[in-house]
């Protein structure tokens, strides 16, 4: 009686004149399809490997920056110019013997804090006495005019006859040449009296940002939600179990608070011309937006990697620019791993420098705290530096994919500003986040589940789907005391 069925599932009885073992005269195990081979327990790792590690991107803004709700679309604050009076871009010509005239131009940057020069001619009054200068070459003066009009004073030299001149005894200024000007005082007659003296207001510039809607999302039908897997995983926030979807929401919202934190990092302002302009998403202003806008950048700094005395001049350049700046003494340093090692190398050529060096003021003098949470100190000239590597510029699946920003320098501590919508002075930390939230609705981080499963019944679908949203901004209060490093 012949057999059923074709020859090639048949095949293993076909007589042979060996005996051999052939792969269909097993189960095969295959797309998971287990078998009597496979009867014995085989040697499981029930733990999942993390192969890149801890993941989580976010914690920068926590360490350095602070949360405040706000209950508007719009946030705006002041900053307060300088209180002295400086012009970074002036011109000089000679008008007569003892008479020179100054003109005013637009200062976009430095130490005229970017006035027009017709705001600037508001600052100078005749009796003020200022100094020039062009290069290493001073001349001390007194403003004895405003007969020129517009944007231009005439003034008279302390020590020369002429201030635009080469002749003998002249100060040899060039009329042509970029001038620097401040006032260091005023000379007066007897029996004068104070009119001719401006009453000066320290100027002041309006910031303004508007915080963005971000959202997330997590989907998982009810079928999968019973699945049990064979793997214990483990979540970031500590949770354990055999159910995958318990680490995979968990990773969603890991993610989502990543992305949280990238946004206030590298949010931008739609400009004028772009496709966002005038729309719904018209995009926020990031940290370095506001410190390539406002603040101090410096390009192509390795810190003497390749030569370790040299470096030490690199970093003293960034300090003599933080001089003019506020000069905030403590400061926090986020550098890729490079640049980081780039500055242990300066450090460990100078041996007066080291943990050892620094007074630890903003981990409340502790040492100890700071190492705990990565941070090592040095301390050059009057400043301290607590430097540490920034995951989110070495992960490949960041910035460290694109490798061109180096480091941030964010100064510790608070700055005074006035708060438009309070009407009064208030201290907040130079980085801080705003969120929008009112008694209805609270926008720092919302999350709430909806479908059939999990308990909740907000619909038919059999998912349960897990939503994330947050709407917040990041405030960058006085920018000019930060410094970015990047690469071009």
């Amino acid at each position: 009686m012949a057999l059923a069925g074709t020859g090639a599932e048949l095949s293993h009885v076909v007589p042979r004149p060996n005996k051999l073992a052939y792969d269909n005269n097993y189960l095969s195990i295959a797309d998971n399809d287990f078998n009597f081979a496979k009867q014995f327990l085989p040697e499981v790792y029930e733990k999942e490997v993390e192969r890149y590690g801890n993941r989580t991107i976010s914690g920068f803004l926590r360490m350095v920056g602070a949360e405040m709700p706000m209950a508007s679309d719009e946030v705006v604050w002041s900053e307060q110019g300088r209180i002295h009076v400086a012009s970074n871009n002036c011109r000089i010509a000679n008008v007569a013997a003892g008479q020179d005239r100054v003109t005013l131009f637009n200062d976009p940057a430095g130490n005229g804090d970017g006035l027009a020069a017709t705001e600037q001619i508001k600052l100078y009054s005749e009796g003020d006495t200022v100094i020039l200068a062009q290069g290493n070459k001073t001349v001390k003066a007194r403003i004895i005019g405003f007969a020129g009009g517009g944007v231009t004073f005439d003034v008279a030299a302390y020590g020369h006859s002429k201030i635009e001149s080469n002749a003998a005894g002249d100060a040899g200024f060039a009329g042509a040449t970029d001038t620097k000007m401040f006032i260091y005082g005023s000379e007066y007659g007897k029996a004068t009296n104070n009119d001719l003296q401006k009453s000066v207001d320290a100027p002041f510039t309006k910031f303004t940002n508007k915080p963005i809607i971000l959202k997330g999302k997590y989907e998982i039908s009810g079928s999968d939600t019973a699945q049990i897997g064979w793997v214990e995983v483990a979540t970031e926030a500590g949770a354990s179990g055999y159910l995958w979807y318990l680490k995979s929401e968990s990773e969603t919202r890991i993610r989502f608070e990543d992305k949280l934190e990238m946004a206030m990092i590298e949010a931008e302002k739609a400009v004028a011309t772009s496709g966002l302009a005038g729309g719904a998403t018209t995009g926020s202003e990031g940290l370095f937006a506001a410190v390539e806008s406002r603040g101090l950048v410096y390009t192509n700094q390795d810190f003497g990697n390749a030569n370790p005395a040299a470096g030490i001049q690199e970093f003293d350049n960034i300090l003599q620019e933080l001089d003019k700046q506020g000069a905030i003494e403590e400061n926090m340093m986020f550098l890729d791993r490079a640049t980081n090692l780039s500055i242990d190398k300066m450090l460990a050529n100078q041996n007066s420098y080291g943990a050892g060096g620094t007074s630890y003021g903003v981990f409340d003098n502790s040492e100890d705290m700071a190492l705990n949470l990565g941070f090592s100190g040095f301390r050059r000239g009057s400043y301290d530096f607590y430097k540490s590597d920034w995951k989110y510029l070495n992960d490949s699946t960041t910035r460290g994919l694109i490798a061109d920003i180096e480091g941030i320098m964010v100064p510790a501590g608070t700055s005074t500003v006035y708060d438009q919508s309070l009407g009064k002075n208030i201290s907040r930390p130079f980085l801080h986040i705003r969120y929008r939230a009112s008694e209805a609705d609270d926008r720092k981080m919302k999350s709430w589940i909806t479908g059939s499963v999990g308990g909740n019944y907000t619909s038919a679908l059999d998912v349960m789907t897990v939503n994330f949203l947050s709407e917040r901004c990041l405030c960058v209060q006085a920018a000019n005391n930060f410094v970015l490093l990047k690469k071009v």
